[in-house]
Formats: structure tokens, sequence, C-alpha cells
């Protein structure tokens, strides 16, 4: 069967000959949830846009289904796209919203009258379905986008930051809706954003995009705890960045020499001996030992990944100790953990020893 969608190195450059994206390829299946992340003026959204046909492609082919789709006008692609402000027409009450795009293609009233009738019940709509959307909440209004966009059953629905106008206790519940509604249709969501924790929580791939160019596609639990870049490794979640230079290779284990000596972490690439090279340690792979600890004793557990240090914040936020602890050569790392792990050992100017498992941390060449 043909993937839901392909995009076959495709590529985007301005007319003053400014390149926005550069060689994306991808193949979707039927019913992912994926993410475009990454900095603004990146070209997550310009792809977005290129799907749904309003920019044009500059080189490669966009598939949907198995069919190319490159010069389709928006309005003939299997798409639907909800923008960031929802665009709703203020002049049209709700239910009036949301059959707009079955009247444009010509479907009959009493079909479209059950059309509509099923989603705005899917989606709680019923008590204001002939309210203008000026009256609404916000989240309410997503959920009119929402259903304005499933009422024509697309192929794909695509979505440029929809949830960003939101506060976040009401971003959050949204959040919770929306990929309840995209398992239970079974519809291919591709979804624009720049929160972290949006992609994370919501996706089954993520795609990470940094000056037009793809970094990495990858599981959202694949994409933290293994980033495939330096970039990624930045930009994902809270990671201390150690560099080195490899002096062995055993395995899935790599040995760097760095300024605390040898450290180990997992590979996760085609490394050689001699390559300059960070380990990428994430802040929940941290382990702080108290400044009592043998040194000798915590490198039975954690080989030669321990390294002094002195605590110089220590902060309680819900169940989450975050701590700010200070290395050798001055240099200050994020460390977390679940207060019954940490409970009453640690507080400002305490010493004491960061030491992690070889395997929770990644190597990457630079």
């Amino acid at each position: 069967m043909a993937y839901d969608l392909q995009l076959s190195h495709i590529g985007k450059v301005y007319d003053n000959g400014t390149p926005a994206v550069i060689d994306f390829n991808m193949d979707v299946d039927k019913g992912e949830f994926i993410a475009f992340l990454g900095p603004s003026g990146c070209g997550k959204t310009t792809t977005l846009r290129m799907i749904a046909g309003f920019e044009t492609i500059t080189s490669g082919d966009l598939l949907i289904r198995g069919k190319r789709i490159n010069d389709l006008l928006p309005e003939k692609r299997p798409t639907s796209m909800i923008f960031q402000n929802y665009a709703l027409f203020p002049h049209m009450n709700v239910r009036q919203n949301i059959r707009f795009g079955l009247e444009v293609k010509g479907m009959a009233a009493p079909e479209a009258d059950r059309k509509v009738d099923r989603i705005i019940d899917k989606l709680g709509l019923t008590d204001v379905a002939n309210m203008r959307p000026n009256r609404l909440s916000g989240g309410q209004r997503q959920r009119i986008a929402l259903a304005r966009s499933l009422v024509v059953e697309p192929d794909i629905l695509l979505l440029d930051e929809p949830l960003g106008a939101l506060d976040a206790n009401l971003r959050k519940s949204i959040q919770n809706e929306l990929k309840l509604l995209q398992r239970e249709l079974g519809i291919t969501f591709v979804f624009v954003t720049h929160a972290q924790s949006e992609a994370l929580a919501l996706s089954d791939r993520i795609v990470v995009m940094n000056a037009g160019r793809v970094e990495q596609i990858s599981s959202p639990r694949q994409l933290y705890t293994r980033p495939e870049s330096l970039f990624v490794a930045r930009f994902i979640g809270a990671n201390t960045l150690i560099p080195g230079k490899i002096t062995q290779l055993g395995g899935d284990e790599v040995t760097l020499e760095t300024a605390f000596g040898p450290l180990t972490g997992e590979k996760n690439d085609q490394l050689a001996a001699g390559n300059q090279a960070s380990l990428v340690l994430p802040a929940e792979a941290v382990d702080i030992l108290p400044g009592t600890t043998s040194p000798e004793d915590a490198r039975q557990i954690y080989g030669t990944n321990v390294i002094p240090c002195k605590i110089t914040r220590a902060q309680l936020i819900g169940h989450i100790l975050q701590m700010a602890v200070q290395l050798p050569n001055g240099d200050t790392i994020a460390v977390e953990g679940h207060t019954d792990k940490y409970r009453g050992q640690f507080a400002a100017g305490t010493q004491g020893f960061v030491a992690w498992r070889a395997a929770r941390s990644t190597v990457i060449k630079h």
C-alpha cells in the first residue's frame, strides 16, 4: 500500500535565491501523527504550506497516497489545514463555519447536514452550534476550526501551531483531546509547533529542522534519549555536552578523553578513534552522589563516569528537585530528579559527585 504522504528531495528556494527548505525526504504511514519542530525560520511552516499547496515547490516530488500533487491547487488536494488564528468567519455561526467546506465541494444539503451534526456532536459543540465564534472561548474556537477541517474528511490534516494562542491549562486539555481524536479517526496529522513538550507528547515521530534541513526524524523517546547531531542535542531537552577525543571503541560503548579524564557513553554513529566528539548527558540521566561517597565504590557502578561537583542551587518544584551543579572546570550543568531520590541530601553549597551509567549518555561526532 502507498504511503499517505511522501516528500522526495523536496526543496524551496525563494525568488531572491534564499533556500528555505533543502532536500527534505520523508515517508509517512497512514494514521501517523508527525510533528515538525525547530526554531523560527527553520523551514517547518514552509514545508507544511508546500504540502497544503500554499507554497510552490522548487524541486522534488510530493505524493499523497502515491499520486504526485506538486501542481494541484490547494482546494483540489486531499488535505485540510488549521491555522494558528483559526481563520473562522465572524459573520457565520458555528454550524455555518463547519458546513462551509462541504458547500464549496457542492455536497447535497441532507448529506452535509448529517456530516455537520455528527462532527458537532463528536467535538462537544452542540450547545454553541448557533452562536458566532467571537462570543466563544479560545478552546471552543479551536474545536470549531478542527471540526471544519475534519468534516470534509481529508486524507491528511495539517496543523500550523493551532494551540499557540491558548493558555497553558487549556492547551494541555486540547492536546489530550487532539491525540484521542486523531487515534479514533485514524487520519494522518502533520503538526507544526515551537513547543518541545507538545511535540514530545503528541507525536509518533518528530522531524527536527534547522536552517532548512532535516536534522533528525525519530520517535519522541529516541529523539530525547539518542540525539543524532549536536544541534538536536542542544535543542531538545536539557543536555550537558562534554567535548573530548575518542580513544577507544568497544561494542556500543565509546571512551573519550576529556577535561575530566576518560568518560564513556553509547555511540550512535560511525565513530573512529581520534574523532573529536561530545558526550551528551541528559539531565535525567545524572545521579548526584553525596560528598561522603567513596569514589572507588562509585566507580564499581558507574565506571569512569564519576566527577566531583558542588551544588550551587537546589530548588524543589512540585515533586522534582532541580539542581545547578558546578564541575571542577567551573562549568555548571542542570540536574533534576524526583524528590524521593534526593530528599534532604542536598542543599546549595554542599559537595558531591556527578555520576551516570554509560548506556544513558550518547557520543556524537563533531
